[in-house]
Formats: structure tokens, sequence, C-alpha cells
């Protein structure tokens, strides 16, 4: 059993009823991959990427574990699979899309895992509810904290409080 490390999760959908597969990967998620110790509000993003597509519902969690990234990794696929992600195209429309943002301190670099998120300064959908939740947290590359990465933040693309 590892030493318990604090991981940010950013969850998001764009098809389907986002709001309802975003609950069943909270929930999945703390079953399987750790305690949920924070979790922002939900949010109405544009799509990034790929703008020509539904918007999407996302949303900041902190979860409290004692998986390796590798191990936590392999229950966000999973979560994902359970809601039917298919992967059809890069940054196509989604059920359900479950990253991690940052493991800890932690910086990692594996083929299928980089941490921090390599576009997390770049992403105001995954800026915003992050603040909200962990806006002091440092990241562990650039060494800002997530409330100055947000102020700096480039993307001119809306994120709106979702009210359901």
């Amino acid at each position: 059993m590892s030493e318990p490390v604090t991981a940010y999760l950013l969850l998001g959908s764009n098809l389907g009823d986002r709001e309802a597969l975003l609950a069943a990967a909270r929930q999945q998620l703390a079953a399987g991959a750790g305690e949920i110790t924070g979790q922002s509000g939900l949010y109405e993003t544009a799509a990034w990427g790929r703008e020509d597509q539904p918007a999407f519902l996302n949303q900041a969690l902190a979860l409290r574990t004692t998986l390796g990234a590798a191990q936590l990794l392999a229950h966000c696929l999973n979560a994902e699979r359970h809601a039917g992600r298919r992967r059809l195209e890069h940054w196509g429309s989604r059920t359900l899309d479950v990253d991690i943002l940052l493991f800890g301190n932690e910086i990692i670099a594996q083929p299928n895992l980089l941490v921090p998120h390599p576009r997390l300064a770049e992403r105001r959908f995954a800026l915003v509810p992050l603040a909200e939740i962990a806006g002091p947290v440092r990241h562990p590359q650039l060494g800002l904290r997530i409330d100055e990465l947000l102020a700096r933040c480039p993307d001119p693309l809306p994120v709106r409080p979702w009210s359901g």
C-alpha cells in the first residue's frame, strides 16, 4: 500500500446525459480509486481543439488515493469505457473523458501518461474548475499556482457555471 496522494482529475462529457455521466463517473472513481475530497461545480464549456461539436460539461475532482499514477489511469480509462466512450477521432465528441491533471507533486513522463497534464496551462475549461478546488496548489513544473495559471491563460473559449 502506497502513501496517500491527492490527484486532481478533470471529468468531461459532451454526449448523452452529461450530468448523469459525470455523476456515475464520480461514483465509480470513489468506489475503486480513492476518496473524493473535493469537487468543483459543473461548468459548461466550449469544445477545445475541434469547436464544431456540442458543448462539454466539465468538473474537477480532488481524489485522495493510495494507487500509483498508472493504476489510477487504469481506473480512469475503465470509467470511460463504462460510460460507453469510443475513441473514434482525436478531440472528438465523447460520453466521458477523465484526465489526470496533477498527481501530487509528481512529474511523470511515460508513453501513455504525462503528468502534469501537458496542456493544462492552455485550457481554461480545465483551469476554471481546478482553480475552484485547488487555486493555491502549485504546478510542479511551472512553479505557478493554479489560480495564477488561470489568470495568465490565453484560451478565450467561454466557461460558464452550469445551472442544470
